[in-house]
């Protein structure tokens, strides 16, 4: 199983709308950066994510499970545009922020903390687990 952090502006699709969803999930669509969609054509059904809400609040706030693999966004003709889906599977007792990301030494690689504006990212296996421990939660 491989790991990944989606990033979401929560006035546009928050946690509060992934986990309305349900079982059924969304397409993650809307990336219009090619390395966040190289990213997504990485992923493979049953792999996990942390669900992030940019902007003010700056903290994952749950995880997610990719439920389809690259395929065309909806959203666009343009064939270039691929995205996954995914779907809630549960929220940290505890957000982490990116304050506290920065914080330790163990997440000093991440991307989230280098790279603050890449909206879809990897997660390796050790942040994965750093970042569940952090929010209360098993990896």
């Amino acid at each position: 199983m491989n790991y990944w952090l989606f990033k979401s502006e929560p006035s546009t699709w928050s946690w509060e709308d992934q986990v309305a969803k349900g079982a059924v999930g969304e397409e993650w669509d809307g990336v219009r950066n090619y390395q966040a969609r190289n990213v997504m054509r990485e992923m493979k059904i049953g792999d996990r994510g942390f669900f992030y809400h940019s902007q003010s609040e700056k903290a994952v706030v749950g995880i997610v499970e990719v439920i389809a693999e690259a395929h065309p966004d909806s959203t666009t003709e343009d064939e270039r545009w691929e995205c996954v889906d995914i779907r809630a599977v549960g929220p940290l007792k505890t957000p982490v922020t990116l304050a506290m990301c920065k914080g330790d030494a163990r997440l000093a690689g991440m991307v989230l903390v280098n790279n603050t504006r890449l909206s879809v990212q990897p997660v390796t296996a050790e942040e994965w687990r750093v970042i569940c421990e952090m929010g209360g939660v098993a990896p």
